[in-house]
């Protein structure tokens, strides 16, 4: 929990600079990049987040990422405040973070919908077209198929989960003949 306190507020920290330079988008896609490859490239992550090998090593190895990827200096001072800090491990917690909050400033919310059959593209317009009418916000909708959901589909949207499937219908069906003969 205190982990995703200490990015919580990493996020929110490099968020208001990103307000108040204009760059919010810039940062946003600097850090994603930098997290993408922290998950592509493990024994990178652990190399800079590693204590065991020494911190001036370690310092080099995140400079030379970030000449190469041709970073900001604001994203380049935030990448080795992260790391004089012993925070760089956060990185992708801190990128998990961002992402929602530059979302939210810019009003988008983000969404899943998992249904049991492939939904043609109209129904699912309909449904980003409703999710974006209940909540206010542009919704960006990630479509996944999974037969097992039996028919219908879920939904979610942050901590709002809509479930339509049959497969829940039938588990709540059982609870509720279970519960019967019980009593």
């Amino acid at each position: 929990m205190k982990n995703l306190a200490i990015a919580r507020r990493y996020a929110k920290a490099l968020l208001i600079i990103g307000k108040e330079d204009g760059q919010t988008e810039q940062y946003r896609q600097e850090l994603n990049g930098v997290a993408q490859l922290m998950v592509e490239d493990k024994q990178l992550s652990d190399t800079i987040a590693n204590p065991l090998y020494k911190s001036g090593d370690r310092k080099q190895v995140l400079q030379k990422i970030i000449e190469k990827l041709n970073l900001s200096k604001t994203m380049s001072s935030f990448l080795l405040l992260l790391f004089e800090k012993g925070r760089f491990g956060f990185v992708g917690s801190i990128n998990d973070f961002y992402q929602m909050l530059a979302d939210e400033l810019k009003g988008v919310a983000r969404a899943s919908l998992v249904s049991a059959s492939q939904l043609t593209s109209e129904a699912i317009e309909k449904i980003r077209s409703a999710l974006s009418k209940k909540t206010g916000k542009d919704v960006l909708l990630q479509v996944e198929h999974d037969p097992a959901l039996i028919g219908g589909i879920v939904t979610r949207i942050g901590d709002l989960i809509l479930d339509g499937s049959i497969k829940t219908q039938l588990l709540n069906m059982r609870e509720s003949l279970r519960r019967g003969e019980r009593a």
